[in-house]
């Protein structure tokens, strides 16, 4: 086999640490970036974050040094301001990218220019007029710290109080003991001073403590104890009592309201007030005390009508600048290998790169942002039922982007709206064929499902098959079993849990 020499003409696909950054902070939330930016900022001695009354840092221009050991000009690295973020760049998905994109970090033209870019960030200390956030995500009371804390404000012995802490920890979120008695005895090592009677009395102390209704076994027992803390003179109370039984409530679940009436012998009116009475009662009691550490949402758009037309623009509220720190770059001597001057060049290297991701993800977020806005202008003028169908492959087309930075841009991405906080992603929906040979959204076919059960009668609820000939009669064509994908999805109950009470109890 003779051996020969030839050349090839060829492109292959290379991700740079740059670009693996700036993908990855394209696709960060709000929360998430200003972790990342404050992240930047502590590890980078050359990143700061520019303060809004340094007047000097807008009018300082530094004198190049022949000591700088970068082939770049070095008058400024400051971040562009909010209404500069119009530029056409745009960042390109890890299956567009070649080599090429970002393989000349190097290049005095990449730094020319002045970077203010606004990012999404939160007080970082040192601004009085913003809220703590450490305050906001300190530990929440738990409910066994609740009852703890009640049990030592209550008067227990010695044994007592060893029974009383096995039993609140056998209490689970919810507030119902998960646990019998005898389990609990022998948790406790089966001593005799410690019997089911001697844990059964300490439980109904506990079961007095706050919220009413912990401590108990079954659901049944959580509503008479609730029940138990009402005035006596409240109407049809010991109609309620009688209903908060095993059998009675298993009746009222499955809504067959004669037989409740034939089990508890009530009339229809006084079986409808203690119906009303246990449905103000809380199932779950321990809910109302354990509470979950709440997730904020910051919205990265904002839109606004302005002489008539629908304007997206990016959060000025959350949009501090960043800049590189000129002290810092000056420090850099050229042709100086130390380590020091080492470490200098690469964390400027870093930072540059840093800013210029942040910058081209604005870029990106917002242009898509104001395609979206663009594609339903409907939807703001009208609301959800004129939403237009909308699938990521025509934003992609509209900014020539790949779908999947589309899809990387619109997750976890919100938009304030004068109708609601939205995410990027509540834009997009299928389409259905409509009669005239259109297309209607899967957005605007849930706010019509929704309208119309709103709008139905409690006695005669709409059933799923009425609402797909209701809106066949509009020239929508939707199967019921779509109708009923839909209604769940919404977490609406079918047309028989949705039968008012008092129809069907008055029946005779």
């Amino acid at each position: 086999m003779k051996q020969s020499l030839d050349f090839r003409l060829g492109q292959h696909l290379t991700i740079t640490p740059q670009l693996q950054q700036a993908i990855r902070l394209l696709q960060l939330s709000s929360i998430e970036l200003q972790q990342e930016i404050q992240e930047a900022l502590e590890s980078n001695p050359l990143l700061e974050e520019k303060e809004e009354d340094s007047a000097e840092s807008k009018t300082e221009s530094p004198e190049p040094e022949s000591g700088n050991g970068e082939d770049h000009d070095t008058e400024s690295y400051e971040t562009s301001d909010a209404g500069s973020l119009e530029s056409e760049a745009e960042m390109k998905p890890t299956d567009e990218i070649e080599s090429s994109s970002f393989d000349d970090a190097n290049s005095a033209s990449e730094w020319d220019e002045n970077f203010d870019l606004p990012i999404a960030s939160g007080s970082r200390g040192g601004d009085d007029d913003m809220p703590d956030l450490e305050a906001r995500n300190s530990l929440p009371i738990t409910l066994r710290d609740h009852l703890s804390w009640q049990m030592q404000m209550t008067p227990f012995s010695e044994n007592d109080r060893r029974i009383a802490e096995a039993l609140i920890d056998s209490i689970n979120d919810d507030g119902y003991l998960s646990a019998n008695l005898e389990e609990i005895h022998q948790a406790l090592g089966g001593h005799p001073d410690t019997g089911p009677e001697e844990i059964e009395a300490v439980l109904h102390q506990i079961q007095n403590f706050d919220p009413l209704g912990v401590g108990a076994r079954d659901l049944a027992e959580c509503l008479r104890l609730q029940l138990r803390a009402l005035p006596t003179d409240t109407p049809q109370l010991a109609a309620a009592i009688a209903l908060a039984q095993p059998e009675p409530l298993a009746f009222l679940a499955a809504r067959d309201y004669n037989a409740l009436r034939r089990n508890l012998k009530l009339s229809p009116e006084a079986l409808h007030e203690a119906i009303q009475i246990i449905q103000h009662l809380n199932p779950r009691p321990g809910g109302s005390v354990q509470s979950s550490q709440a997730a904020y949402v910051v919205p990265d758009i904002i839109v606004k009508k302005i002489k008539g037309v629908w304007r997206a623009e990016l959060n000025p509220d959350i949009a501090p600048r960043l800049r590189v720190n000129r002290q810092y770059e000056r420090l850099i001597q050229r042709g100086d290998s130390s380590s020091a001057n080492k470490y200098l060049q690469d964390q400027l290297q870093q930072a540059r790169w840093f800013i210029k991701s942040l910058n081209s993800r604005n870029d990106t977020l917002i242009k898509v942002a104001r395609t979206i806005v663009d594609r339903q202008r409907a939807f703001f003028d009208h609301g959800p039922e004129a939403m237009k169908p909308l699938v990521l492959h025509d934003i992609a087309e509209a900014v020539s982007m790949h779908e999947s930075t589309i899809s990387r841009v619109t997750t976890s991405k919100y938009m304030l709206t004068p109708r609601g906080i939205f995410e990027l992603k509540y834009f997009f929906s299928s389409h259905v064929a409509t009669a005239d040979g259109g297309a209607c959204s899967a957005t605007a076919i849930r706010s019509m499902i929704k309208k119309l059960i709103d709008g139905e009668s409690t006695d005669r609820p709409i059933s799923d098959s009425s609402i797909a000939e209701l809106l066949a009669k509009q020239g929508i064509n939707v199967a019921r079993r779509t109708i009923a994908k839909y209604r769940e999805s919404m977490n609406i109950p079918p047309s028989s849990q949705r039968k008012g009470l008092a129809a069907p109890i008055a029946r005779r």
